[in-house]
């Protein structure tokens, strides 16, 4: 009885979002659940109703005791079919299988992202002010930056290409 009161308090919605659970996975186990809760109904249904015939009642109601005779005795040699669940348990396990791969595929993923964002924060919290940066600390970080400078120095070129046309001449003279 606890765990239906405890199924009932579950918020899968949350679960399914913390989880980063994959579309797929999240229709399967909806669809899965949704199965689960038709069959306990059924059986709930089924469970409260009498599973023995009363066939004394049946004799004295009806005239043709063969035929009570008969239904008595189809249902002694009744006996029920059992069925091969394998295939069915082969699937599951497949499908167990397939999530727990995907799960932990996942799973890498996320360690990987979290280790590449926890080095980020590193630099960022380690990282100088910028206004602490001094223009040689930029040439360090970016050398591209002071080989162009110097390409730009050696052949006298002391503007830089396309600023007069993005921020305008501000010559006064």
């Amino acid at each position: 009885m606890a765990s239906k009161t405890a199924a009932a308090v579950v918020d899968f919605t949350r679960i399914y979002a913390s989880l980063g659970l994959g579309k797929e996975t999240i229709a399967a186990l909806q669809a899965f659940r949704k199965r689960h809760g038709e069959a306990q109904r059924a059986q709930t249904t089924y469970s409260s109703q009498p599973t023995t015939v009363d066939f004394a009642h049946y004799r004295s109601v009806l005239k043709n005791k063969a035929v009570v005779d008969e239904a008595e005795k189809l249902l002694k040699d009744f006996k029920p079919v059992s069925y091969d669940v394998s295939e069915h348990i082969k699937a599951i396990e497949a499908f167990e299988a397939k999530a727990v791969a995907k799960a932990k595929e996942t799973e890498e993923k996320i360690d990987v992202e979290l280790k590449e964002l926890q080095a980020t924060l590193a630099n960022i919290e380690e990282a100088r002010p910028f206004q602490d940066l001094t223009v040689m600390d930029i040439g360090e970080a970016h050398p591209r930056i002071i080989e162009t400078v110097e390409t730009m120095m050696k052949k006298g070129k002391w503007s830089v290409p396309g600023y007069k046309e993005k921020f305008g001449d501000l010559n006064l003279m």
